[in-house]
């Protein structure tokens, strides 16, 4: 990660962190903000739980950890791209894992719900609860953003990218 990199991921989570505004990385559409209300209507029930109540859904429960099919991973709420399949890797946990997000696709901020701190990580654009990022994962990043497969949609490669909600 360079500077500049750096500097936006600092940006975009102290944005997060303060009043919950949302910030569109450069290169990225705008941020998208909806009413909760809209989004429970247009997402299923449990994607808006994980999306946007910040829920969890249970390990081993999403087909995305059984998909090994290039192509892209794309927010479930605004169809924003999030990860690139030659990220992903099989982690163990039960849930869908990469070694890194595609550029300024994410924001991030602490959460203290387990009491020890952990990286929460979100859609840059919508604000879309995807998961955690710890620091056990694979090389070259060491990374492992773990996600729930209910906060993603798969697009295979060669099929078109939905356009992105308004």
């Amino acid at each position: 990660m360079n500077r500049r990199q750096s500097l936006r991921s600092l940006l975009g989570a102290s944005l997060l962190a303060l009043g919950g505004q949302r910030l569109a990385a450069a290169g990225r559409a705008p941020a998208l903000v909806k009413p909760r209300a809209e989004w429970a209507r247009l997402l299923p029930a449990a994607a808006f739980a994980v999306l946007f109540e910040e829920a969890t859904e249970p390990p081993g429960s999403s087909p995305l950890n059984q998909e090994k099919r290039d192509g892209t991973y794309v927010c479930a709420a605004c169809f924003q791209p999030l990860f690139d399949s030659a990220t992903k890797y099989e982690s163990g946990t039960g849930w869908p894992s990469f070694w890194q997000a595609l550029p300024a696709a994410l924001g991030t901020r602490l959460d203290f719900k387990l009491i020890l701190p952990r990286t929460e990580y979100h859609c840059a654009r919508c604000g879309g609860h995807q998961g955690h990022v710890f620091d056990d994962g694979p090389q070259p990043t060491g990374k492992r953003y773990c996600n729930n497969g209910l906060a993603l949609r798969f697009v295979a490669r060669g099929e078109a990218l939905p356009e992105l909600r308004t």
